[in-house]
């Protein structure tokens, strides 16, 4: 009997540390304890476990705690002025085609200027109108975006119409025609880049913003509507443009432009201006920007003057020339342009781009200069614009396809049959135009 109550002691002495809490939990449960020691433990757990779950219950509440879902009536007033914007966008594309080949009906010159001016200038500014649009507030893009971009088109309507109806200037006063020229292809290039950051805005910053804390459907759900009013208005924006230039004329085709922009810049920036106010979470996106636009812009830009200006102090042989020379170039390889070109070059589908891009030389852009072909060769503007919307419809079937392809083959064979049907589509186009 001794050396059994030793042994049970023994036990209980050598009990290993592991198995006191488990032990001590199992006594709790039946409401019994046998000891001090374990009384104190049992305390002890217990008020450890009071603690954790005071500090848990925040975090569940947290993790409870939903987002309003967005106003739908505001959502309603974003894709609402997101249309305005796009369509006045769409139909000045389709529109200053067909002005052009009717100011100069014997040449395609007019027309491929336009398109080099525009294509050239969201090439080589796309990236610094990006990098504005991040480092600035939201309501500051919003007034410049929309008053830019439609006063630009306004502006590009207005000296249409003088060229239209003064159309001997091109004989009378050609210096006059062409500043007129190069005024409405400088106008039309402010739009379009205007537009591309009211894009860049709406699509990549706003929908982000608006979707946060929501399920994932929420964002799809908005970046599909928005990609399908960018759509709509490429379907119906030259089909409404055609109708009007053939059964009307061009001359009204450019007032009722004109006018389109007028109006509708205030009725989209109040829209805007709306969902802005009305929505806390990009207020409170929009403050902190404002916290780190000091910070990324002006201590960003100093820092690398400095950089230069203790570097040149440091070199014993250069000379005033020099320094200068190397601080300009300093400042060229760090503005906005030579930094997005660098970051968009060390991406790793560049070459897959590049590849994509080299097909728009092709008959495939159905840009500014094919529509002024296919008036030139005395095709109607409606049936250009029903062809243009042929060809948007074909785009948003393909967004309807797109997922039942991926589910099917996967990502990478989707992309590269699509990629292979274009040059053949181009191929096929340009044996059927060959006039032999």
């Amino acid at each position: 009997m001794e050396k059994e109550r030793s042994g049970c002691d023994q036990d209980r002495a050598l009990q290993p540390s592991d198995t006191i809490a488990s032990t001590i939990a199992q006594s709790s449960a039946s409401g019994r304890t046998e000891s001090g020691i374990e009384t104190g433990g049992n305390v002890a757990i217990t008020e450890s476990n009071i603690v954790d779950q005071q500090d848990a219950e925040p975090e569940m509440m947290g993790s409870q705690e939903t987002v309003a879902p967005p106003s739908r009536l505001l959502l309603r007033y974003l894709y609402i002025g997101h249309f305005l914007a796009r369509w006045g966008a769409r139909m000045w594309e389709f529109s200053v085609a067909l002005y052009f080949i009717s100011l100069w009906p014997s040449s395609l010159l007019f027309a491929a200027i336009y398109g080099t001016v525009e294509s050239a200038s969201s090439a080589l500014f796309g990236g610094v109108v990006g990098k504005w649009v991040d480092t600035s507030t939201y309501t500051k893009v919003l007034r410049i975006w929309l008053l830019t971009q439609n006063f630009s088109f306004l502006i590009a309507g207005g000296m249409v119409l003088v060229l239209l109806f003064h159309s001997n200037l091109k004989s009378t006063n050609f210096m006059a025609f062409i500043s007129l020229v190069i005024l409405i292809c400088f106008s039309g290039a402010v739009g379009v880049l205007s537009a591309l950051a009211g894009s860049i805005m709406i699509e990549r910053e706003w929908v982000v913003v608006i979707s946060e804390g929501h399920p994932p459907e929420t964002l799809t759900q908005m970046n599909s509507v928005i990609r399908r009013i960018d759509l709509i208005c490429k379907l119906f924006a030259p089909v409404a443009s055609g109708f009007f230039v053939s059964f009307a004329s061009l001359k009204a085709s450019a007032v009722a432009f004109a006018l389109w922009n007028f109006a509708s810049v205030w009725l989209a920036y109040w829209l805007m201006n709306s969902v802005y106010s009305g929505i806390p979470a990009l207020r409170e996106s929009n403050r902190r920007r404002k916290q780190q636009i000091p910070s990324d812009g002006t201590k960003g830009r100093v820092s690398t003057l400095e950089g230069g200006t203790l570097h040149d102090e440091a070199s014993v042989h250069g000379t005033e020339e020099k320094s200068l020379m190397r601080r300009k170039m300093n400042l060229i390889m760090n503005s906005s342009f030579m930094v997005s070109w660098r970051i968009y070059l060390r991406q790793e589908v560049v070459l897959p781009g590049v590849a994509l891009a080299l097909l728009y030389f092709t008959v495939l852009s159905f840009g500014t200069l094919m529509t002024a072909y296919l008036k030139w060769e005395g095709i109607p503007a409606y049936v250009i614009g029903i062809g243009r919307g042929i060809s948007a419809t074909i785009g948003i079937t393909a967004t309807l396809l797109y997922p039942l392809l991926h589910s099917r083959i996967s990502t990478l064979r989707t992309g590269l049959w699509s990629i292979w049907c274009q040059p053949l589509y181009g191929f096929k186009t340009s044996i059927c135009q060959c006039p032999c």
